[in-house]
This record gives C-alpha cells, sequence and structure tokens, in this order.
C-alpha cells in the first residue's frame, strides 16, 4: 500500500491547519480525496448570495486539487452537503458548475440537506474524489 501524502491548500487552508488540525486533501496512489471545501475566502468570510459561495466552494476545490497534483478533470465523485436543505437555485447552481468545471465528464454525485455544517456562516460544504492516470 502507498503511504498517504496529505496537502494543504495555501492560505485558507494553513489556518485550517493550525486552528483545526487538519489537511484539505490527501493522496494515496492515485487517488486524491478532499476534506469538505466551503465557499469561504482566505480570511473566512462568506459571500451573501448562495449562488456565490457555491461558486467559491468549487473554486477552493480548485485550489485544493490543484495543491494535491490535480485538476477537475480527474473527479469522479463529489459529495455536497447543503445547511438547510434545497432553497431555490441549489441544483440548478451545482449543475451550471458540473457543466463549467467538468465538460467531459459528469461524475456520480451524492447531496445531501444536512441541519448544519462546521461553521455557523456556511451553507455548503463540497467533497470530491479525483483519479489521477
Amino acid at each position: 500500500m502507498n503511504k498517504p501524502e496529505f496537502f494543504v491548500t495555501p492560505g485558507y487552508g494553513e489556518r485550517q491547519l493550525a486552528n483545526m488540525h487538519y489537511a484539505q486533501a490527501v493522496k494515496i496512489g492515485k487517488r486524491i480525496d478532499t476534506s469538505g471545501q466551503g465557499g469561504w475566502s482566505d480570511d473566512w468570510q462568506f459571500p451573501a448570495l448562495l449562488e456565490d459561495e457555491i461558486a467559491q466552494a468549487f473554486d477552493n476545490l480548485t485550489r485544493t486539487l490543484a495543491a494535491a497534483g490535480a485538476g477537475w478533470e480527474h473527479v469522479v465523485h463529489v459529495n455536497s452537503y447543503h445547511a438547510g436543505g434545497f432553497g431555490p437555485g441549489v441544483n440548478e447552481t451545482m449543475v451550471k458548475l458540473f457543466r463549467q468545471y467538468m465538460p467531459a465528464q459528469a461524475p456520480i454525485w451524492t447531496s445531501l440537506g444536512v441541519a448544519a455544517l462546521g461553521d455557523p456562516a456556511m451553507r455548503v460544504e463540497i467533497r470530491v474524489s479525483a483519479i489521477v492516470p
């Protein structure tokens, strides 16, 4: 078995490692799994609009995947967690961003409505698995 290699996203990932003692991604062999990435900025602020928060979560996943040596073209599995369930525009925004970030493949996707996420200001958290050839 390959030894796990952990990655911290520059910026907010360093904050989370120091404050919460976790990494944003792990690579074992050709597989990369991310922890849930929210729609936060490097200074831990959240956009006012839910659609913007979801878009920022995708941008944060881009950064996290890159830190681990992958990109959206390698993503095979997505889990999304939505605080308070699925208000207007949630699924539409997710699908629009799937098509933007992964035009050549449709990943498997599990989408869950949850009571709360790790920060009271969070409304979305997304984690992915990727296979790097």
